[in-house]
């Protein structure tokens, strides 16, 4: 079982309980000769599988199945702190809690992910989960999604992409390809207007999956409009309003179903601090994870400046760099291991087809299997389905992979 405790001195606090957190936590426990007390500080009761909210949101499995107790998770001889992060004093080697304490550490992890920022699109909050305003980006909303896929009769549908950095930057598309096969489906295809609307430059960032994903939009009739990012959801007219990125104006479009990818950041309390970068993000080495000012601090995962896509594949490969790194610091050595930006996007474009998108800092892939990864494969849409949970719970969970 977990270790419960009171006091504060940490050879490594872990702040973030989550894929990044949990992944470095489970490493660090089998050195605990080297680190006999490390803490993960997180207020959760609950640990989400999030890669599984599209397959949920397509109707394909109930929600419940993506969630289990965070206590479960936390390794054998660690110490959950059930407290939130407020600040950060890096000077002090401290972090200041919500509660009021102050714990001391000798090394830092910083793993809190990332916040969603509904409040930054003008009338989202009071629309969401209402009259066909869907998001897979929240447990609490996911299953809506698929409630208003379910009872669209036709019209036009809008699937949003914002102008800030996300996590699983392919999630905001992949629910619009699983809803036009559900629609084609049920024989409504022809009265419906499929349309994404990205405040990004292309469809997806790396030129070999942005093509094939081209030939799937144009081959299956749907639309496209880049540089326009939602900024307005007007319920009442059922418009949402987009500002066009090239000039500035507003854009009005209505919609019968919407969804929503919202704006996003790292939490206020890193923005806030003197770990951040201009940007907001926490100011690490893209290649030791180490932090730039601070030596006995080190990131991953979301709310990194790590400049690659912000997905759990990613936090598999920075995890052991990160804990060889810290290892070796501790141990007054080189920091050796170096992570090359590596991160994966599983792009669903239907049932049973997905597209395995696999890619470094270039970016250019760096695919894991002996064939096209950017031809639809059922057999990528069974690995999505069944095998990378099973990856996650029973290997990045346990520090085993």
């Amino acid at each position: 079982m977990p270790m419960t405790d009171q006091k504060v001195d940490y050879d490594v606090l872990i702040v973030g309980g989550g894929t990044g957190g949990i992944s470095v936590a489970a490493r660090l426990a089998k050195f605990r000769r080297l680190f006999p007390r490390v803490a993960v500080l997180d207020p959760t009761e609950t640990h989400d599988y999030q890669p599984l909210w599209t397959l949920v949101g397509g109707g394909v499995m109930p929600k419940q199945v993506t969630r289990r107790k965070e206590i479960d998770q936390i390794p054998t001889g660690v110490i959950w702190l059930k407290d939130a992060a407020a600040e950060f004093l890096p000077d002090a080697n401290a972090v200041r809690t919500a509660s009021g304490r102050t714990l001391r550490y000798t090394y830092l992890v910083v793993a809190p992910g990332i916040s969603l920022e509904w409040s930054r699109v003008k009338g989202l909050e009071g629309a969401l989960g209402k009259d066909g305003v869907a998001s897979n980006y929240s447990y609490d909303l996911v299953d809506k999604t698929w409630d208003f896929i379910r009872e669209f009769k036709g019209g036009n549908a809008l699937f949003t992409h914002p102008s800030t950095p996300i996590k699983c930057g392919g999630a905001p598309q992949k629910i619009m390809y699983l809803a036009e096969d559900h629609w084609r489906r049920m024989g409504i295809r022809d009265k419906c207007q499929i349309e994404f609307c990205s405040a990004g430059a292309a469809i997806f960032a790396v030129k070999k999956y942005a093509d094939a994903l081209t030939r799937v939009v144009q081959s299956r009739g749907m639309l496209t409009r880049f540089k326009h990012d939602l900024v307005e959801v007007d319920a009442g007219k059922r418009l949402a309003i987009f500002k066009n990125l090239d000039g500035g104006t507003l854009v009005p479009l209505p919609y019968d179903f919407l969804h929503v990818t919202p704006p996003m950041a790292a939490p206020k309390f890193v923005r806030d601090s003197a770990l951040a970068n201009e940007a907001g993000w926490v100011d690490v080495h893209k290649h030791t994870l180490q932090h730039n000012k601070f030596p006995n601090v080190f990131s991953l995962g979301d709310a990194s400046s790590l400049p690659t896509s912000k997905t759990g594949a990613a936090i598999r490969k920075q995890a052991p760099v990160l804990v060889a790194n810290l290892v070796a610091l501790a141990q007054s050595q080189p920091l050796a291991a170096s992570y090359d930006g590596y991160t994966s996007c599983p792009l669903v474009t239907g049932y049973g087809k997905l597209i395995l998108a696999e890619f470094d800092y270039e970016p250019k892939p760096c695919e894991t299997f002996p064939f096209d990864q950017s031809k639809e494969r059922l057999s990528m849409y069974l690995l999505k389905k069944y095998v990378l949970p099973r990856l996650y719970w029973d290997g990045m969970m346990k520090g085993r992979a």
